[in-house]
């Protein structure tokens, strides 16, 4: 069985990601912190701690872990919570490590990006795409030191494939959702059109992110990859749907007063912004969940170990 070591393992999303990957894999978890040697960790998943920041840690824990493939998932999550220089330094240091290490391992790469790397959610005013739906090959234009550290974290993936010869991919999810838990169907965003007006309405369930993971890992894999070595694609993450049900067109018409002129966007589609085909033609994924179950899904959070 393939070693997957899995960076940011136990945060919100990490926890989803890790806990679909093991079984299939051997999941090593490195967060910043451990949870104590007092815990059971699930089967076919172990427990390290780095700061991924430091070099000297991020290359020994990858080194002596030696896996066949890395998931790159530890990042400050999001602009606003953190002193600007601090998330930006941050994301970039622990990616360009991991990274770096990844590739001195011949390990494949699949690391979390973000829809922030487009530069909508945080700008201001929000400018609209300069087409619909939105592809990966969009021009990023971040202002944000979050969505400039997920520009720079794809730009070091596709050096350290070009340099290591490695497959590497950059998911580029929306904003994650949690079965049961869904914060745009909170009844403020509802109501409010301007509370999703930044990445226009977009959302992705944490269970789809996690298998567009597994889908990465394998269509990065001999003999025949989607991705070969030597390459980095990028790829959206989100939902079909966007999270208010209503026609794309009329929310952008409503909001911004405009939609863009390049659009192939049926008039009465409640699809996401974004296109996903991409994720569908290299590995295979399509979204499964919407908020129309999963807002309200009592599902079992992933728990990767017990004390």
């Amino acid at each position: 069985m393939e070693t997957v070591l899995v960076t940011g393992g136990r945060g919100a999303s990490g926890r989803w990601v890790a806990d679909r990957l093991a079984g299939d894999y051997e999941v090593v978890v490195v967060d910043y912190e451990h949870p104590g040697l007092d815990v059971d960790p699930a089967p076919h998943v172990s427990l390290r701690a780095a700061d991924l920041a430091d070099r000297g840690e991020a290359l020994d824990v990858v080194h002596a872990v030696d896996p066949d493939a890395v998931v790159h998932w530890a990042a400050i999550p999001v602009a606003g919570t953190h002193p600007d220089g601090r998330v930006f330094e941050t994301n970039v240091h622990a990616a360009k490590n991991v990274l770096d290490a990844a590739g001195r391992a011949d390990a494949r790469i699949v690391q979390a990006s973000s829809d922030g790397a487009y530069g909508f959610f945080f700008a201001e005013p929000t400018p609209l795409p300069d087409e619909l739906p939105v592809s990966e090959a969009h021009p990023l234009r971040p202002e944000d030191p979050y969505g400039l550290s997920k520009v720079t974290a794809e730009a070091a993936a596709g050096a350290v494939a070009r340099r290591e010869g490695v497959p590497a991919v950059s998911i580029r999810p929306s904003w994650i959702q949690y079965p049961g838990a869904y914060a745009c169907r909170s009844d403020e965003y509802v109501d409010d059109l301007d509370a999703g007006a930044g990445n226009f309405w977009s959302y992705v369930d944490a269970r789809d992110v996690a298998d567009l993971v597994a889908a990465a890992l394998a269509g990065t894999a001999e003999p025949n990859p989607a991705v070969a070595p030597g390459t980095h694609e990028a790829v959206n993450c989100v939902a079909a749907d966007n999270a208010l049900g209503r026609p794309l067109l009329d929310l952008l018409r409503e909001s911004y007063g405009a939609a863009p002129d390049d659009s192939r966007v049926d008039g009465g589609d409640d699809r996401s912004a974004y296109a996903i085909e991409k994720a569908e033609r290299l590995f295979g994924w399509e979204p499964t969940q919407s908020w129309r179950e999963a807002a309200e899904a009592d599902v079992p959070e992933p728990t990767l170990f017990e004390r």
